[in-house]
């Protein structure tokens, strides 16, 4: 058990892969040490340690983990059995692309690298998932400064899930701003929804926005109307696991009922995005696979039952909202604004 205040999602430390057990925020602060693959596709998959940038990171570690007991391997079967674990830490979770896309450019740079033994190729996978590691911390403090001149002082700012620090290696993406505001001393509060069924909003993200001073306030997500229809909402703020190439843009379920709600009272609505995450192979959000997750998780709130026993559940853990309804997307490299079709070609193609 670990009880630093400052706790990381993901952290390595000296060859070794921890990560924040993110299902037992916030009563306990618990890290756990991955020794196998299976553990590391199992606390993907269970939601231990989430946020897109996160399981891309977690992903690339994965692999670390899966291959140290191949490092006696020719390259041939070092390189066989990389794809093959590779294949299996992807089918996790299907919707966030920051995973695939980790996973397929650790394979391609060990691939690409000169080492002729295991050995040299498990130092080539070392060295690639801490540049994928560094690069996140990187990418969401650039997203911080290219976002954070949108909140001004008194602003209320609502937002959706979790893409904190702990969805990413540190910042978060839609809170790398606050945090940055926080630090100028701008003052301002956020309204963190709820986020049924895993409750990410209230139990993560308001716990270390909290963590770090700043003001914010849990509401449900029906709340979401009322607060903005009362005027203390001037902008809402929220990650993605997905963007696609047209600026459909794949978050939580639920993030559309905020973007319509945000549209109907005149909120500009923001995207926070690391380049990671947008896929211009995918032409628009009908074409993202979105992850059904298990129908306990809207049957039970905790421990207490809450639905009917044998009841039929439809449980997608994703929505899309369409282009139309997102104000601007912030990236690592700067704001993208419609036409989301040219302009994330151009910045990102």
């Amino acid at each position: 058990m670990k009880t630093d205040k400052k706790v990381r999602s993901i952290e390595w430390q000296d060859g070794t892969l921890l990560l924040l057990d993110q299902t037992r925020l916030p009563a306990e602060v618990v890290v756990e040490e991955q020794t196998t693959v299976e553990q590391v596709w199992n606390s993907i998959k269970q939601l231990k340690v989430r946020g897109a940038p996160a399981i891309g990171v977690a992903g690339a570690y994965g692999l670390v983990v899966a291959m140290r007991q191949f490092r006696g391997l020719d390259r041939a079967g070092f390189l066989a059995t990389l794809k093959e674990n590779a294949a299996y830490l992807d089918s996790s979770r299907p919707t966030a692309v920051n995973l695939s896309w980790a996973l397929k450019r650790t394979v391609a740079a060990v691939g690409q690298s000169s080492g002729t033994s295991g050995e040299e190729l498990f130092v080539a996978l070392v060295k690639i998932a801490e540049e994928i590691h560094q690069e996140d911390i990187e990418l969401c403090r650039r997203i911080g400064e290219n976002g954070v001149d949108l909140i001004k002082p008194g602003m209320g700012v609502l937002t959706h899930c979790n893409a904190g620090r702990l969805a990413t290696s540190e910042y978060g993406t839609a809170t790398s701003p606050m945090y940055l505001a926080h630090e100028r001393g701008v003052p301002f509060r956020v309204y963190s929804d709820e986020s049924r069924p895993l409750l990410q909003g209230s139990r993560l993200t308001a716990w270390e926005l909290q963590q770090a001073n700043i003001e914010v306030y849990t509401i449900t997500d029906n709340m979401a109307a009322y607060v903005m229809q009362q005027g203390l909402v001037d902008m809402v703020i929220v990650g993605t696991d997905r963007v696609a190439a047209n600026g459909d843009v794949a978050n939580k379920i639920g993030t559309m009922g905020v973007a319509i709600l945000a549209k109907h009272f005149g909120i500009p609505f923001y995207v926070a995005s690391p380049f990671s995450t947008i896929d211009l192979a995918t032409p628009a959000g009908g074409n993202i696979v979105i992850e059904e997750r298990d129908a306990e998780e809207v049957t039970s709130f905790g421990l207490r039952r809450t639905a009917p026993e044998g009841i039929r559940v439809h449980n997608p853990a994703f929505d899309v909202t369409p282009a139309e309804l997102v104000t601007g997307i912030i990236t690592d490299r700067g704001m993208v604004e419609p036409p989301y079709s040219v302009n994330l070609q151009r910045m990102f193609g």
